[in-house]
């Protein structure tokens, strides 16, 4: 069979077949807790669902391919600039302190570019998109702009290298960035899910739906609650906000593109009116696009 197709297409068909079994899976186990325990009453096949299917195709199969330069400069530019005492240290560390380290390092990293694209008008044209959406459920964790998401995932990885708890260069300095990125890419998907449930004292050290729907609240307040799994964050920095209650809207005031294709082109357009500067920490429904 891989004679008759040829190893590249091979290894794409498979590829398919896998991110099929992962839809799959998530469909599974997150589309019944969505009808059980719905934060907002919603339909399965909301608005934009298609929309959608074609981020997570894209989000699974583009960052790695797009991350791989930039990883390589950030990892040449470690071993050159940083101690090599220093890298040999944190790399003898056990791999249950690196790991733990490396969580909390890598959410300090996308806690700050996750900022930035809100508050740097040219990021935010990238991540708007993530927030145009009007219904929230675990789909929506892979609607990104894979600018966006590759900006995002290397912020992240930056202070992992930085500290030597990661390295791409050999297979066991690559165990922390991919533990950590799995476990930020599969709580993604349960803090976008439509779902209600609180976690209580739990709140105060790891993210929730609530947390994150506040995030993408419409009507504010917004620029809120900019960490994936950690959201103490949010408090040391002055960005946490968790009331009772949940957001009666979410998305963005600006009208974006319905179709995936105009989705991907937008950010790369001139915008309908320019600002002179950018504007500081403006609300996220109001940056300008």
């Amino acid at each position: 069979m891989s004679q008759l197709l040829g190893p590249t297409l091979m290894d794409f068909l498979i590829t398919i077949v896998r991110l099929s079994l992962w839809l799959t899976i998530l469909v599974v186990i997150f589309v019944p807790l969505e009808r059980l325990f719905a934060a907002h009453p919603q339909k399965v096949l909301r608005k934009g669902i298609a929309t959608d299917l074609g981020y997570f195709l894209l989000s699974s199969l583009l960052p790695a391919l797009l991350l791989s330069v930039p990883v390589g400069m950030l990892a040449w530019a470690v071993h050159g600039l940083i101690p090599s005492g220093f890298l040999s240290a944190a790399a003898g560390l056990p791999l249950w302190a690196r790991a733990l380290a490396g969580l909390v390092a890598g959410e300090v990293g996308y806690y700050w570019g996750h900022r930035l694209s809100h508050e740097i008008p040219f990021l935010w044209r990238f991540h708007s998109i993530h927030h145009s959406a009007e219904e929230l459920d675990f789909l929506v964790n892979t609607r990104a702009h894979p600018i966006d998401m590759v900006f995002g995932r290397f912020c992240g990885l930056i202070p992992i290298y930085v500290l030597g708890l990661g390295g791409p260069t050999e297979a066991s300095g690559t165990l922390v960035p991919v533990v950590v990125t799995l476990i930020g890419t599969v709580w993604g998907f349960f803090i976008h899910a439509n779902l209600r449930w609180r976690f209580g004292p739990l709140e105060w050290v790891i993210s929730t739906p609530a947390f994150h729907h506040w995030h993408h609240t419409r009507t504010g307040p917004i620029n809120h609650n900019y960490a994936s799994t950690l959201p103490w964050l949010d408090r040391l920095f002055g960005t946490h906000h968790l009331p009772d209650a949940l957001p009666e809207s979410y998305g963005i005031k600006a009208k974006l593109p319905d179709t995936l294709a105009d989705q991907l082109l937008y950010p790369l357009l001139p915008p309908v009116t320019a600002p002179s500067r950018p504007e500081p920490a403006v609300a996220a429904g109001e940056m300008p696009v």
